[in-house]
């Protein structure tokens, strides 16, 4: 389930490259290609901008298109409205608890 690239607003743009800077160690929350929170941990390694959207690289454990990072090291990223929706949907609407 791979989603069309969202530009990234400069806001996050900036958190990244500051973390970059930093060579901050830590985790980094996104949705995968299957629509799923996952996890990386690492340090940034790189920024890359490819016709396919933004990219952290991550050392050791991978890479991460940036409109589908929830949180940057405890920071929000492009995607973290869209988690919140996520995580405060209805479980009697998706097919979790009878109520």
């Amino acid at each position: 389930m791979k989603t069309s690239y969202m530009p990234v607003q400069w806001v996050y743009r900036e958190v990244i490259a500051e973390q970059l800077e930093k060579q901050t160690k830590g985790k980094v929350f996104f949705f995968n290609d299957s629509g799923e929170v996952d996890e990386f941990k690492g340090v940034i390694r790189a920024v890359e901008e490819t016709e396919d959207g933004l990219f952290v690289v991550l050392d050791p454990e991978g890479r991460v298109r940036a409109d589908r990072i929830i949180t940057l090291f405890g920071k929000p990223g492009a995607a973290y409205d869209e988690y919140d929706a996520y995580a405060n949907q209805c479980l009697a609407c998706t097919g979790g608890y009878d109520v």
